[in-house]
């Protein structure tokens, strides 16, 4: 099995390695990254990158069928991550995350790859209200990345419905959870940091938006499982969409402050509750990944997680908010700084 990891150089990227060649260590792993965030490393262990048996260092937006010579399987991670970055950079978002994902499905489907898995998010789900939203619901996306991957969705879907290649659309919940390139532009990854550097959490909100979580370990299960997964047996058709998560992990905003809380004693919280309506508060159901995911369900507890981000977080000696603020752990400060040395363009090239 040969299987290409598009933005394989971020958050997600080395502890997908790390569990892939765990479950199939005969299982050849190419990455394809820009490179953007290769150096935001917070692991003094062996890090994920050196599990991948290649690396192209290409900006996804120029892959070529060269890149795709004998691959079975495409994961597709590489993307603009969040919603300030989107804001900031829109065309650039829609020109990666939507435009770039076309191209190399159109791709991979014209050089034989068996199954194109996109990594997607909940996120379009939008202002979801409290009922938990399935993937039958309507998608309500409320920011340009939110956008750019349902827009993506669709147009795979429209293009590829009767093709041979399998589509499968991870809808991740918010990613939380230690890494070898660790973000702070996380929710619950900014908490604990915030706990930890200077035993305050402050929520700009009142607190009561939802947020569905899930352990970026628990997220590369997923990715796994997806690569096994036998689309057209199982549910006899060669594209889904699908909520990954657990229903275990809907929270809000409020109440993963209290369990950072807890974890870290003495720690203060402080709520805005004059605060502007923050729309975005989504509930999501996750029980059809749950019916067909068997051993790959999410298994994590939420504890556990902000343990092991307690720990990790220590070892960076943040002392105060605005080194939580100002660091590179925040992408788009990377961003921002690589523009500002001329090294990226602001449709975020290499120069």
């Amino acid at each position: 099995m040969k299987i290409l990891v598009t933005g394989n150089l971020g958050y997600i990227g080395p502890e997908l390695a790390k569990i892939i060649k765990a479950y199939k260590s005969d299982w050849h792993l190419t990455g394809l990254d820009i490179g953007i965030f290769a150096g935001c490393l917070t692991s003094c262990g062996l890090i994920g990158d050196t599990f991948y048996d290649t690396q192209h260092y290409v900006d996804v937006r120029d892959i070529t069928d060269e890149h795709l010579n004998g691959i079975d399987i495409v994961v597709s991670l590489a993307a603009v991550s969040n919603d300030p970055i989107g804001k900031e950079f829109e065309e650039a978002t829609f020109s990666i995350n939507y435009k770039a994902n076309i191209n190399l499905a159109n791709l991979c489907e014209q050089n034989g790859v068996k199954k194109f898995i996109l990594a997607s998010s909940c996120s379009l789900y939008g202002s979801g209200g409290s009922k938990p939203r399935t993937e039958a619901d309507q998608t309500m996306p409320l920011t340009a990345y939110a956008n750019s991957k349902i827009t993506c969705e669709d147009q795979l879907k429209a293009l590829f419905s009767d093709k041979n290649m399998e589509l499968i659309f991870l809808r991740f919940a918010t990613a939380c959870g230690i890494s070898d390139r660790l973000r702070l532009d996380l929710v619950l990854n900014d908490f604990v940091a915030s706990a930890v550097a200077f035993k305050k959490i402050t929520i700009l909100s009142d607190g009561s938006p939802w947020r569905p979580l899930i352990d970026v370990q628990d997220m590369c299960r997923a990715i796994v499982w997806a690569i096994e997964f036998d689309l057209r047996n199982n549910i006899n058709s060669n594209t889904i969409s699908i909520n990954i998560g657990s229903n275990e992990w809907n929270y809000s905003v409020k109440e993963l402050a209290e369990l950072v809380c807890v974890q870290c004693p003495g720690t203060i919280l402080e709520i805005n509750n004059d605060a502007p309506e923050d729309k975005r508060s989504y509930k999501v159901d996750f029980t059809l990944y749950k019916s067909l995911a068997g051993s790959f369900y999410p298994s994590k507890e939420i504890n556990t997680t902000i343990q092991e981000l307690v720990a990790m977080t220590s070892c960076l000696h943040l002392q105060c908010y605005s080194d939580i603020r100002s660091t590179d752990y925040i992408r788009l400060n990377k961003v921002r700084k690589l523009i500002e040395s001329s090294k990226l363009t602001k449709s975020l090239r290499r120069l």
